[in-house]
């Protein structure tokens, strides 16, 4: 197929675009052609490229058509984040591709009270993303029962190399992990069991594609896509520190004491994750389209740290992971 990836040089892109390519597809990369894609891969040498600035061109009006002037078969949305975008996408497409997948997220549900939990779980979406996703989500949904080839996949917190995971306090401050490398007291918020679920990106890309070559299993459904199990915020940062050889050394704070020790842009991510507390189930991507993720969460993360590590972005002195 002649398949059209927006977001081509994101965290998901990045692994996905290669993958396409070596199944055969004729891949268009579109993006605002700002940024490398984060692991480099012979197969973007095939790759069609395109630029449009997502931003502005919604803008006006004309993101629809201009994607459409791509002439896909099929159409990946990595970075849809507004309902009224998505309909523009439609509109425009409707009639002219065999597949569109867009790119969703877990915090669709909210934080629901059993364990694990599948995808039709009551839902109770909260916070701006989570809301707009929902609403997306519903919307390609009931377009599907009418005949638009929508389907939806539904990430955890996506890691890997080229950029700084999700850490065990549930923020994206890498001396977390530097505290853990170096044997220091890290504190976590209240008791340390709000749960955290990444997923490798090269594991996303993995769902994307079995999408891509499984459509009438994909099309009108939506997909977990995520480490086969969460793992609590203090049992992950056991494992942090075990990469150095070290014992974590933990303390745990009530919510509004912890919040004190961060800055303010890291206890609303910390909220944020620690109030949804993820416990998905992949069962249903794993018995559908054949996903079988190759990380675990905490691989996933270990993989990214590796990274920083490698690149002297984390300043751990002479232990190394």
């Amino acid at each position: 197929m002649r398949i059209v990836v927006l977001g081509a040089t994101g965290h998901i892109g990045t692994w996905l675009v290669p993958r396409l390519v070596r199944d055969g597809h004729h891949v268009v990369a579109v993006s605002r052609g700002a940024r490398r894609p984060y692991h480099d891969a012979d197969e973007w040498r095939s790759v069609e490229r395109a630029t449009i600035d997502r931003v502005s061109a919604e803008a006006d009006g004309s993101y629809g058509s201009r994607v459409a002037a791509l002439r896909p078969t099929a159409v990946i949305d990595l970075i849809c984040f507004d309902p009224s975008t998505a309909r523009e996408l439609v509109e425009a497409l409707r009639g002219r591709v065999e597949l569109f997948v867009h790119c969703g997220t877990l915090w669709v549900h909210g934080a629901p009270t059993s364990c694990p939990y599948d995808e039709t779980v009551r839902r109770e979406p909260f916070g701006d993303y989570g809301i707009r996703k929902d609403a997306i989500e519903r919307y390609l949904l009931e377009e599907a029962t009418n005949g638009f080839p929508a389907a939806i996949l539904h990430p955890g917190h996506i890691s890997g190399p080229g950029w700084a995971p999700i850490n065990p306090a549930g923020n994206l401050d890498v001396r977390v992990f530097e505290r853990l490398a170096r044997g220091e007291l890290v504190p976590l918020p209240d008791d340390g069991r709000a749960r955290l679920q990444h997923v490798h990106a090269d594991d996303v890309a993995q769902a994307f594609a079995l999408a891509v070559a499984r459509p009438t299993d994909a099309i009108g459904e939506a997909f977990h896509v995520a480490a086969r199990e969460p793992v609590t915020m203090s049992d992950y940062a056991h494992q942090a520190a075990q990469w150095f050889g070290r014992e974590a050394n933990l303390s745990f704070l009530p919510w509004n004491d912890w919040a004190t020790t961060v800055s303010a842009e890291d206890a609303r991510i910390t909220l944020d994750h620690a109030a949804h507390s993820p416990c998905a189930t992949i069962e249903k991507i794993r018995s559908r389209l054949g996903f079988a993720p190759r990380y675990s969460g905490v691989g996933a993360a270990k993989d990214a740290v590796d990274w920083l590590v490698a690149s002297g972005k984390l300043d751990i002195g002479s232990v190394r992971a």
